[in-house]
């Protein structure tokens, strides 16, 4: 890339929590950010809306308000941007809603990513990289979860169609040669993240004084990742598209595909914390006690995730800074302040 060129980045996603944050890490780093979001109403709109409004401060971002699996609609806009690096953030997320609705997720997260996927054939970007799951893992007992483990046996809907994905992202890799980056998230949570998820529904409650639901009686371990620690991984690994491997990489890296330029690659806190302990961090960092309504382990769920992150750390030399405790008190302060 010649000095004075203009680097674009196309962020799918970009009014979501993930997607939010690195969008406005890289229009800091001095990109140009193509932000694509259909705004659904899966959770609270005005959210994602208030997201939206500090990235279009930025004049180097452009936002389009589209589903990525309407047909066509990536590839010309790939087209039209010609971007270098594709970070692919939208889906539909949820264990719990997939159940409910499982049509949702074939759309967003299977069509959606083809559509994706089919645009990188045309355009060509210099790396792909594409969210998935811990939950991928499924089934799999043998902790921490490592790369290289097989990841056959999902246990949720929204699991199944991000592990297809992958698959799918593989074959694309292998046939067109796209350098294509897949990252496994573990738990993330942190400040503008989703209602939908624990901390945020947890604050909520009992700042309401209303009870939380708490799973599997408590007895649940989570691996519960800080966003700027995810983000910062994410940023890093643009830089670091994948070869299609010799042999001895291959024997080397067990999270490199042995016939594409495909990697697979966990970002985690490698520190796994009992939920109940996170409620005693949400506790304390709010000053007031939870009412808990203790409940068994619904459908889906998975009763542990904890991530070897050792791939990560010799890839790109870095580990995660942000301890719960830490963590947590970054989002109640955030919280109080956005909502008043």
């Amino acid at each position: 890339m010649g000095k004075n060129e203009q680097k674009v980045a196309l962020v799918t996603g970009s009014a979501g929590f993930i997607g939010y944050h690195i969008a406005r890490k890289l229009l800091n780093n001095g990109w140009k950010v193509i932000g694509v979001d259909c705004i659904s109403d899966y959770y609270d709109v005005k959210l994602k809306q208030d997201r939206e409004k500090q990235l279009l401060q930025y004049k180097r971002y452009k936002s389009f308000h589209r589903g990525i699996e309407e047909p066509g609609f990536l590839v010309e806009l790939f087209e039209q941007e010609q971007p270098q690096i594709v970070i692919h953030l939208a889906a539909q997320a949820g264990v719990r809603y997939s159940i409910d609705n499982p049509r949702a997720y074939m759309n967003t997260n299977i069509m959606g990513t083809f559509e994706l996927l089919e645009a990188a054939r045309l355009t060509k970007p210099a790396h792909v990289l594409i969210a998935s799951t811990s939950s991928a893992y499924g089934a799999n007992e043998n902790m921490p979860y490592k790369e290289s483990q097989r990841a056959d046996h999902q246990v949720s809907i929204y699991a199944a169609t991000k592990k297809s994905t992958e698959n799918l992202a593989h074959s694309y890799a292998h046939l067109f040669n796209i350098p294509t980056t897949i990252f496994r998230f573990f738990t993330v949570y942190g400040p503008w993240g989703r209602p939908d998820m624990a901390l945020f529904r947890f604050t909520k409650a009992i700042l309401n004084e209303e009870p939380i639901d708490v799973y599997n009686y408590g007895n649940m371990k989570r691996d519960f990742t800080y966003i700027d620690d995810l983000i910062e991984a994410i940023y890093q690994l643009v830089g670091h598209p994948p070869a299609t491997p010799s042999r001895t990489e291959v024997s080397k890296n067990t999270n490199l595909s042995p016939v594409a330029p495909y990697r697979l690659i966990n970002i985690g806190n490698s520190k796994p914390v009992n939920l109940g302990d996170f409620v005693a961090a949400v506790e304390t960092a709010l000053g007031r006690k939870a009412i808990k309504n203790l409940l068994p382990l619904q459908d889906g769920d998975v009763l542990a995730t904890w991530a070897d992150t050792k791939e990560l750390e010799e890839l790109i030399n870095f580990s995660p800074q942000v301890q719960v405790a830490e963590g947590v008190h970054r989002f109640v302060d955030w919280y109080k302040n956005y909502y008043q």
